[in-house]
């Protein structure tokens, strides 16, 4: 007896609540709240740029909204709730949009939060409260949509660091140059400007130096013999060639010197020969370096006459001038040039290495820089480029490249301080303006970033590169799509599902690298989810949880997959 009469104490509690709240309109409301329709885009909600905007239309119908309700609606995802609206009947008293009972009437809701994890794999509620007068009613929570796609948060911290390139070569084009000078209309030699004169003996030496010298290899010796242009043409000819075998004679006699001699320069094959009879060029070239007082006319003659007798004769008759030129431009012309041209062989990179890892400092900058690129071990090339930053700190890349190695070390703030002394060597240089953006990104300045890669593209196509994951953060995907340009990467993929071409992206990945990474398979689950191909999704996440297990949990929560969660070989695939 007690039971039911505690029973129909509970009804009559009921009873009069619900007709305490019909008497003012909320009762009737939460008895047709089912009527109200909701739209929701997108659905499920989607994260841009760190962000997940929405837009919530809500319609309500004829003979709904009571006349003196004020309804705060609040949508909420995960924990994360939007802001609040209000909304009032036709007689409530209070700031927000008017619904009016007898009509109806919808009203369209806009917010943007910033993402947060929950979000991931929620529902989208709408709550609300309704008040008349002083009584207030909670309404039931209401699920409108789902979030969260996160799809871009699968770009890959894969920026592109540039290296300071060595300057080595394995082999050196040598050409050493010396001459010898005539008297007028002779083979001797002006004084002192013979094989063995001071003009000779840079090439006379080097040859002594060398000729026994397993990394230099000397290929022969040039010797061009001129007459000066003053005299017959046929008699110059011959002068010329007189001269280069008198030349060519002198040094192989030198050269069959038994301590310092050099046998190959004793033989004729050795000497590559060319005589010039009337050099021309040889006189425009030095009366126009001159300071010669009537300059120009001469240079005017030689313009307008091409025949040697006709200019000759020109000249001539500027007897002043004349007897300059005879003193200070002619003799010069009488002369043989000598070049010793030869191959400097270079360390091998099987030496450069050993020493790399042995003695550093017996190394030149280029080859411990060099060095570096010879290993595949990242520890040794940090070795190697910290020895060449502490033997050739001025240079900016020894610094520079011990920040690109800290980078893929993940060591962000030691590559920062190693940037930074290299900028230090060489102030606004793009390529380590370029790396500087990337500690920048890495630390979160995304807009500080974006601005220094923009003035350092003439780096190279890696700051096209990084500005591409920059613009996928900033969820601006067709300027990621052109950043990336025609790279075939990961991140040109994701850049193209994100702006809505797919088999584009599915064509980047498949040219990639990249293509048999799990996340690459992962991606392309992705988009067969969103192509609406359900075997697509369950092979391609097979794959990619094979390659990486830890993707199974991500794919559980991914809401790319949504529609794909009650299929038996999903759930197989996932759990």
């Amino acid at each position: 007896m007690m039971k039911h009469l505690k029973n129909s104490g509970l009804g009559i509690v009921i009873i009069i609540t619900i007709g305490f709240y019909s008497c003012t309109g909320l009762g009737k409301m939460l008895k047709k709240e089912a009527t109200v329709k909701y739209s929701v885009a997108p659905n499920p909600l989607e994260a841009h740029n760190d962000s997940v905007s929405v837009s919530i239309t809500v319609n309500y119908p004829e003979k709904y909204f009571g006349k003196k309700v004020l309804l705060t609606v609040t949508p909420q995802c995960g924990t994360h709730q939007f802001k609040p609206v209000t909304l009032l009947g036709e007689k409530a008293i209070g700031t927000g949009s008017k619904i009016y009972k007898k009509t109806g009437g919808s009203y369209t809701y806009t917010d943007k939060v910033a993402y947060t994890k929950d979000m991931l794999d929620a529902e989208l509620k709408l709550n609300a409260v309704g008040v008349v007068k002083k009584k207030t009613k909670e309404m039931p929570a209401r699920m409108i949509g789902n979030g969260t796609v996160i799809t871009p948060y699968l770009v890959k911290y894969d920026d592109k660091a540039i290296f300071g390139k060595d300057a080595f070569v394995k082999i050196v084009e040598k050409k050493i140059e010396g001459q010898t000078h005539f008297v007028i209309s002779s083979t001797t030699y002006s004084p002192k400007k013979d094989v063995k004169g001071d003009d000779m003996k840079a090439a006379m030496d080097f040859m002594k130096a060398h000729h026994a010298n397993p990394n230099m290899e000397l290929k022969g010796m040039s010797v061009s013999a001129y007459a000066s242009p003053d005299g017959e043409s046929e008699g110059n000819t011959k002068l010329a060639a007189d001269r280069f075998t008198k030349t060519q004679k002198d040094i192989q006699a030198m050269c069959k010197d038994k301590k310092t001699g050099y046998e190959a320069a004793t033989k004729d094959e050795f000497y590559q020969k060319e005589t010039i009879a009337e050099d021309w060029d040889g006189f425009q070239s030095a009366v126009s370096k001159s300071s010669i007082k009537d300059k120009d006319l001469i240079l005017r003659v030689l313009s307008t006459y091409p025949d040697g007798a006709k200019r000759e004769q020109e000249i001539k008759n500027m007897s002043a001038t004349y007897e300059e030129l005879a003193k200070d431009i002619l003799p010069q012309l009488r002369r043989a040039v000598v070049t010793v041209n030869a191959i400097q062989h270079n360390r091998t990179d099987a030496r450069i290495l050993e020493l790399a890892r042995s003695t550093a400092d017996s190394l030149s900058l280029e080859e411990i820089l060099y060095a570096g690129t010879l290993t595949s071990d990242i520890n040794e090339k940090l070795n190697f480029y910290k020895a060449s930053e502490k033997m050739y700190a001025s240079d900016w890349r020894t610094s520079n490249n011990v920040g690109g190695i800290y980078l893929m070390q993940n060591k962000l703030q030691d590559a920062k301080a190693a940037f930074n002394r290299a900028g230090g060597a060489s102030a606004n240089n793009p390529i380590i303006m370029n790396n500087q953006a990337i500690v920048m990104r890495w630390e979160g300045d995304r807009k500080s970033a974006k601005a220094q890669l923009d003035m350092s593209k003439s780096a190279g196509p890696e700051v096209m590169y990084n500005l591409g994951i920059i613009a996928i953060q900033d969820g601006v995907y067709a300027d990621a799509v052109s950043n990336f340009g025609g790279s075939a990467s990961f991140n040109a993929a994701l850049a193209k599902v994100l702006s809505g071409d797919l088999d584009g992206a599915v064509s980047t990945i498949d040219k990639s690298s990249e293509k048999e990474d799990a996340l690459s398979y992962y991606l392309k689950a992705v988009i067969a989810a969103r192509k609406g191909n359900k075997e697509g999704v369950v092979s391609n996440l097979k794959t990619a949880i094979g390659k990486d297990p830890s993707l199974k949990q991500q794919a559980k929560t991914d809401v790319e997959f949504l529609k794909s969660r009650e299929e038996i070989d999903f759930k197989s695939t996932v759990n």
